[in-house]
């Protein structure tokens, strides 16, 4: 089966994100694909580079580099959201006049169109947050 994944709060906020991983990882290990995890809304602080959690807690956006290195999962950061609240990848952050890198290891910054494709493509499109 084929899953894509949208994730609408920061890891930190609620649980979500932890189980949206959970899942993750337990349907790729079952042998079924996830074509895509999209970060939209708070979910896009998943993809902060520089975030760093509590020592006894999960880095979860260090979690989601090592889940799309080792499973080649497509980590889509909706543009929109991550703009507006301050994420921007070195392209656009060159574009805008800035010095800046803020997107981790094995996230891509795009647009809603690689959303509606992924739901067009999946066999199940699961919501967390």
């Amino acid at each position: 089966m084929k899953f894509v994944i949208q994730i609408n709060t920061s890891p930190y906020h609620s649980q979500a994100s932890y189980m949206a991983l959970q899942f993750a990882k337990a349907a790729l290990k079952e042998g079924h694909e996830v074509f895509r995890i999209f970060f939209y809304h708070d979910g896009i602080f998943n993809a902060f580079r520089h975030s760093t959690p509590l020592d006894d807690e999960l880095n979860m956006t260090q979690q989601w580099s090592a889940l799309a290195k080792y499973y080649q999962v497509d980590l889509v950061v909706c543009i929109s959201a991550a703009q507006r609240r301050g994420l921007l990848s070195s392209d656009e952050s060159s574009r805008q006049g800035k010095v800046d890198n803020d997107l981790a290891e094995g996230f891509r910054i795009s647009g809603l169109g690689q959303w509606v494709e992924g739901t067009l493509l999946a066999d199940r499109f699961l919501v967390f947050g």
